[in-house]
């Protein structure tokens, strides 16, 4: 029997072992989308205890501990920080086949050196001495970065954000570019006048633009888009239950906006026509600017109203949906690449049913000018485990190239969450190793070995167009570790 979370965990080949030590182990990360609070990281913050690095915020321990009918006070509310973690450590021991299990064990493993099991006898030991690191130097936020080879990070940021603390960060030189993503999920949310026009009065105030009309709007917004830019931006990103291709004309969205930022509400089809010509806007900048764009698509967002009402969006009350996406997202996709205007794009699905789907429409629009420009991107949200990561992999290796695949991302919260990298690259060297040596590879270690490193590092970094300065160095030391 095998150690629990031992150095060859969900390695059960000699080749996947050695796919992984030698060469995915040591490559460094890119985290080209995630949630991490910047001024955290400008402030290089240093946590007062395990519960707020690890509690505060995670809508996914908070779904799991009131599945095991802890209360609502122990997650979001005013229970003590101690008090909130003694909970999380009778939940754990319930997460047995739920990846909260692997990423528990591998987080205290990987940042604090402890090999114990958390659960009620072991709480109090884990907590005082976690706690106690927490509160030196070395596990400063930025250090926490540092310490997991993370070489960029690309935060997820409003277009009416300032990025006071990017342009800090940039101008103190910090050695692990923090760039901001460009997020105008708000921009095109029209279901409530009142909160729409909330959100105009915010861009006019970021961007010094006076907004009357739509084109007023708009102007503003690539003000905002262009400001982005000069703060190192290159990637963008949208949040949707699926993608808008309705058709409409000019005169119809002015007309649209008018009514609107009047405070009338809109009708359904007005809603799809003003959604999807923002879209389009967006997609056309982000090709002028030679950007990346992101579409995370199949979300059911805020299910409970009774506690969106109490706790507000992201206090995990979402649930993948299932919405049909092929036919608007192929219209969508088509209509930038007959103008020649196809950004490089990066599909992600929350439903598992999409997997093929997504598979074979990138393959629609992978036009030869550059390697793997569309992508069909890792597993997402309730899909970032073991099951849903294979389930990717397998749709996107039978249907594409996995070997020009970006690799994968955190999309998280937290600062402890980079072991998840670790966990997706042990699970790829597995899905390779195993192949192996069932004979459907050759074993050939060294280029499937360069197969692996590409998915892990190099593949993100030239997809981006990411300056090996700040990665360079990382890179020498795991070329140099091998």
């Amino acid at each position: 029997m095998k150690k629990f979370l031992d150095e060859n965990f969900l390695l059960k080949t000699e080749t996947a072992k050695v796919l992984y030590h030698e060469y995915a182990k040591h490559m460094p990360i890119i985290d080209y989308h995630c949630h991490l609070p910047q001024q955290q990281i400008a402030e290089d913050k240093k946590f007062e205890n395990l519960t707020q690095i690890w509690l505060y915020g995670d809508h996914y321990k908070w779904r799991a501990m009131r599945t095991n009918g802890v209360d609502e006070k122990f997650c979001t509310g005013d229970a003590s920080d101690y008090a909130k973690f003694e909970q999380w450590a009778a939940t754990v021991p319930y997460t047995l086949r739920n990846p909260l299990y692997h990423w528990t064990h591998m987080e205290l493993q990987r940042y604090f050196g402890i090999n114990e099991v958390l659960n009620p006898d072991s709480a109090k030991r884990i907590y005082d001495e976690c706690s106690a690191k927490l509160k030196t130097d070395d596990y400063s936020v930025r250090n926490l970065l540092r310490k997991m080879n993370v070489v960029t990070v690309c935060t997820t940021d409003d277009p009416a954000d300032d990025l006071a603390y990017h342009l800090q960060l940039k101008n103190e030189g910090f050695e692990i570019p923090i760039r901001p993503s460009f997020r105008p999920d708000n921009a095109m949310n029209v279901s409530d006048p009142a909160k729409f026009i909330a959100y105009v009065k915010k861009i006019e105030a970021a961007s010094d633009i006076a907004i009357s009309n739509f084109n007023d709007f708009l102007y503003a917004l690539q003000n905002r888009h262009d400001f982005f830019a000069s703060v190192g931006c290159c990637v963008s990103d949208h949040g949707l239950e699926e993608i808008y291709a309705e058709d409409f004309t000019g005169s119809e969205i002015e007309a649209i906006f008018t009514k609107i930022h009047g405070g009338k509400i809109l009708t359904h089809i007005e809603q799809v026509q003003f959604k999807s010509a923002m879209l389009l806007h967006f997609a056309e900048w982000d090709w002028e600017k030679g950007w990346a764009q992101q579409f995370h698509l199949g979300a059911l967002r805020n299910n409970n109203n009774r506690m969106l009402s109490t706790l507000g969006p992201d206090t995990g009350w979402d649930s993948i949906g299932d919405f049909s996406q092929g036919r608007a997202l192929s219209k969508f996709l088509d209509k930038l690449d007959s103008q020649d205007k196809l950004a490089k794009t990066i599909l992600y699905n929350l439903n598992p049913a999409d997997n093929e789907l997504m598979a074979t429409m990138i393959g629609n629009f992978n036009d030869g000018s550059s390697a793997g420009k569309i992508q069909f991107g890792s597993g997402w949200w309730f899909l970032d485990q073991k099951d849903g990561m294979v389930k990717q992999m397998n749709a996107l290796s039978n249907m594409g190239l996995i070997s020009r695949f970006i690799g994968m991302l955190t999309d998280s919260r937290s600062f402890l969450s980079y072991p998840r990298h670790e966990y997706f690259r042990r699970i790829l060297c597995d899905l390779f190793g195993s192949e192996i040596e069932n004979g459907e590879m050759p074993n050939d270690i060294k280029w499937v070995g360069k197969v692996i490193q590409d998915i892990c590092y190099h593949n993100a970094n030239n997809y981006f167009g990411f300056s090996e300065t700040g990665a360079a160095a990382p890179q020498r030391m795991a070329e140099a570790a091998l």
